[in-house]
């Protein structure tokens, strides 16, 4: 047996346990830290190749284990940025030289420049809708911007699609080929007329005119006019032709749309994208004419404020129009072992080899987890735990000093049996 193995081991374990000591150090520190995951410490062995001549009394190591895993308690709050993730994932956060990291503090204000930020600093990215849905790389931060609240009130997006549900009366008068509205002449008669609001490109209405013109039984036609190119009194003729024309065939047994009739007529908006309006849902029934649903998408540049972040991560806008629509979308990003992520100074996190590498989703899909407004995540330090912790570590690290000062004083006897 040596003495100063003795010692060593001693030290080793003193060492240790003030290791364990400064993890409950900053968990008592970090209790009340939004989405802060507690860490441990954990013990090893170190064992040394014995002889036959004595024991070799080896050493403890230590590691330090971050739960990141763990699910902390949701506290709600009365700010609409604050987020919450129930469930797997993490928000990606950008620092101020464009990084990105992964996190789970979602106490996120506008800062001076209207861009969400959180406690420490760091942006959220999401993507931009505009209004397609995002390109999406799975494995990568491509396409990630941060959210700027400042810009919602000139954001302006054109019309690309719609919906437009109707019941075209059956026992409608047939209108004569020659006066259909294709036409265009100043005798065109119709059945029944609608107006729909969309947008160009730059954010201005273009209000469009839907003609429906009973032809025959079972039998419409569907021209679509700029309203800006009426005649001075309104409606015919338009200074140009329509901008589409559709023939609508109906079943009689049932009134829908007859098998193989398109869904969508394509109408390109002046100044705009092409417009895909869906009619799949026109009826045609012996009833008046009545105007069931009719929407298109699209905002104008007008002043805006957030109204709602949705559990899917679709942030929403209500513009001084009265539309409301999605603006930005915030993902999530998942690893597949979470606990092995390396912690970093502001309650982030950056992957490693034995975390794996990060992937890119939307809240509720691919097994990520819900977007919660107006709450945040807590702490998932338990005080009570760790003060006990404490006193153990304590005692234990008492021990160990005990024994080194055991091993000392075996050294003083060796040394003065000389005497």
């Amino acid at each position: 047996m040596s003495l100063y193995g003795i010692m060593r081991t001693g030290v080793s374990g003193m060492n240790a346990q003030a290791d364990r000591l400064s993890t409950v150090a900053e968990n008592v520190a970090n209790v009340n830290t939004t989405g802060y995951k507690s860490s441990s410490c954990e013990f090893s062995s170190l064992l040394l190749t014995t002889c036959p001549a004595g024991y070799q009394s080896g050493s403890v190591m230590s590691t330090i284990r971050t739960m990141v895993g763990t699910q902390g308690g949701l506290a709600n709050t009365s700010s609409l940025t604050d987020l919450a993730v129930s469930g797997d994932g993490f928000f990606v956060v950008a620092d101020e030289d464009g990084a990105p990291y992964l996190t789970r503090a979602g106490n996120f204000v506008a800062n001076g420049d209207g861009v969400l930020v959180n406690a420490a600093g760091f942006e959220l990215l999401g993507y931009r809708l505009n209004p397609d849905q995002p390109d999406v790389t799975v494995n990568g931060y491509t396409n990630l911007g941060n959210i700027d609240l400042e810009d919602l009130a000139l954001a302006a997006s054109p019309s690309r699609t719609g919906a437009f549900i109707a019941n075209l009366p059956a026992d409608a008068d047939n209108v004569s080929a020659s006066d259909l509205p294709s036409g265009n002449t100043a005798g065109s008669t119709f059945t029944a007329k609608s107006s729909l609001l969309t947008y160009d490109n730059l954010g201005g209405e273009v209000k469009l005119d839907l003609y429906y013109s009973k032809m025959a039984d079972e039998t419409w036609e569907l021209s679509v006019y700029d309203s800006a190119l009426a005649a001075g009194g309104g409606g015919f003729p338009y200074s140009s032709g329509p901008l589409a024309t559709q023939i609508l065939n109906f079943n009689p047994a049932n009134g829908d749309l007859a098998s193989g009739e398109p869904g969508t007529i394509d109408i390109p908006i002046p100044d705009g994208a092409t417009f895909s309006l869906d009619i799949s849902g026109l009826s045609q029934l012996s009833t008046d004419y009545v105007v069931i649903s009719a929407n298109a998408d699209g905002n104008p540049p007008s002043g805006a404020e957030l109204v709602e972040i949705s559990r899917d991560g679709l942030i929403y806008a209500s513009y001084d129009n009265g539309t409301r629509v999605p603006v930005f979308r915030i993902p999530l990003a998942h690893v597949t072992s979470p606990d092995m992520l390396s912690p970093l100074a502001g309650n982030v996190y950056m992957t490693t080899s034995e975390s794996g590498d990060v992937e890119i989703g939307f809240p509720q899909t691919g097994g990520l987890g819900d977007l919660i407004s107006n709450a945040l995540e807590q702490s998932t330090v338990d005080l009570a735990g760790e003060l006990t912790v404490m006193i153990d570590a304590q005692r234990s690290y008492t021990a160990n000093s005990k024994v080194f000062q055991t091993g000392s004083e075996l050294m003083d006897v060796l040394v003065n049996l000389k005497r």
